[in-house]
């Protein structure tokens, strides 16, 4: 059974960080190119940013270059996104998804992120 399984969301204050952690269970990470998706209240799914499989190719939607950086450990098996100066337009719940961009195979179930003073 495939599974991803986020953590690391919750409240921050405007300019503040928090750091994703997804890990991956049931699929050989290290083949795959793994994303970040979100999706903000009342709004469809939205692409993050994109690493690919060993770590040395990584894209950002603009709105997040230069604040998020994602990466990950082919060893555990796990993805991260470092999320610095937060703004309240990145309040959504965040998922880690296997594949390129918004073209996913497999998607877990999210960790909330509100982002409010």
């Amino acid at each position: 059974e495939v599974q991803l399984v986020e953590s690391g969301g919750g409240l921050v204050q405007p300019g503040g960080s928090l750091r994703l952690s997804c890990v991956a269970s049931g699929i050989t990470f290290r083949w795959l190119d793994m994303s970040w998706v979100r999706q903000a209240p009342g709004k469809g799914f939205e692409w993050v940013s994109s690493i690919s499989t060993g770590g040395g190719n990584t894209r950002y939607t603009d709105s997040v270059k230069g604040r998020f950086t994602i990466s990950r450990d082919n060893a555990e098996s796990t993805l991260y996104l470092q999320m610095n100066s937060l703004k309240t337009e990145d309040t959504a719940v965040y998922y880690c998804a296997s594949g390129w961009g918004l073209r996913n195979t497999y998607r877990g179930q999210g960790t909330p992120v509100t982002v409010s003073s």
